[in-house]
């Protein structure tokens, strides 16, 4: 039987992706790591074109990652993408789902209607409503709409006499301003892994600074979590609407019970490593190469 062949969308050089790709690679023999800003649609002859390769002639896609920073733009990326899947190529997740989550309002609207805890989050374009957020909840965390690992998130305390003016920037850049209550995290937050929607293991991320986010990109490390079994559930809750291969919930323990920040569009492979001691890159290629096998 004739291996499948299965291309890696992600960044060339990152670890993630290549640990992605080479795991694909030890069990079909194929390697392809594909960059999507070198990507050509070609809509008259049907084709995906990289790099001399039709990307609609291949067995299956793993998304691992479509784009350095998140932005708009990520999103034609993945209708590109769409292209392949109807030509009968699987994709991993299937960029429809992805769609939902690489706007943050998207990902927020469906947790809320699933019902799952949250911080409590205003979105408006209002300067003022947003001021009255931010001294409503004492202090508030303005995230863009599309960020990863906390980048452009802007901690504002509704007291600050400077909080009229920081608002006021913050919203030039990003005019529809997404604003949670800030919540102490007690130095740690957790990510749990999901496979194919089962649960796979979680690992924490704590901060070794005195920095408002426990984010790797700030500093945190990985480390060992053994969650109770209600805690597993509203994270497999949570992820389940999305309806993705793999993927990380992101969440946080409080005093006042769990609360999930994000579903991951894409999954952590390092703190399922460094915090599991797992091989996330192999797991999902066994479960890939199983779904697109004749």
């Amino acid at each position: 039987m004739t291996e499948p062949k299965i291309g890696v969308v992600g960044i060339p050089g990152k670890w993630s992706t290549e640990a992605l790709a080479d795991a694909i690679e030890a069990r079909t023999g194929f390697r392809l790591v594909i960059d999507m800003g070198r990507v050509v649609m070609d809509l008259a002859s049907g084709v995906l074109l990289y790099e001399g390769t039709d990307l609609t002639t291949l067995d299956g896609l793993v998304i691992k990652k479509i784009s350095e920073t998140y932005s708009p733009h990520v999103l034609d990326r993945l209708e590109m993408l769409r292209l392949a899947e109807a030509k009968g190529v699987k994709v991993f997740s299937r960029p429809e789902a992805v769609l939902r989550l690489i706007d943050r309002l998207a990902c927020t609207v469906s947790l809320a209607a699933a019902g799952i805890p949250m911080p409590q989050t205003r979105v408006t374009e209002d300067k003022e409503a947003a001021l009255q957020a931010a001294q409503d909840f004492g202090t508030a965390v303005f995230k863009p709409l599309y960020s990863t690992k906390a980048r452009g998130m802007t901690l504002i305390a509704g007291d600050d006499p400077a909080a009229p003016a920081q608002i006021a920037s913050f919203a030039a850049e990003h005019p529809v301003m997404y604003i949670q209550q800030k919540i102490d995290l007690s130095g740690q937050d957790l990510g749990m892994v999901f496979l194919s929607g089962n649960y796979m293991c979680t690992y924490a991320r704590v901060s070794q600074s005195d920095t408002w986010n426990t984010t790797i990109h700030s500093g945190g490390k990985y480390a060992g979590f053994e969650p109770e079994p209600e805690l597993i559930d509203m994270a497999r809750r949570a992820q389940a609407p999305f309806g993705l291969d793999f993927t990380t919930v992101d969440v946080a323990l409080t005093g006042d019970g769990p609360i999930v920040f994000e579903v991951s569009a894409f999954g952590g492979f390092r703190g399922v490593k460094e915090g599991c001691g797992l091989d996330a890159a192999a797991a999902l290629t066994e479960h890939v190469i199983k779904r697109v096998a004749p």
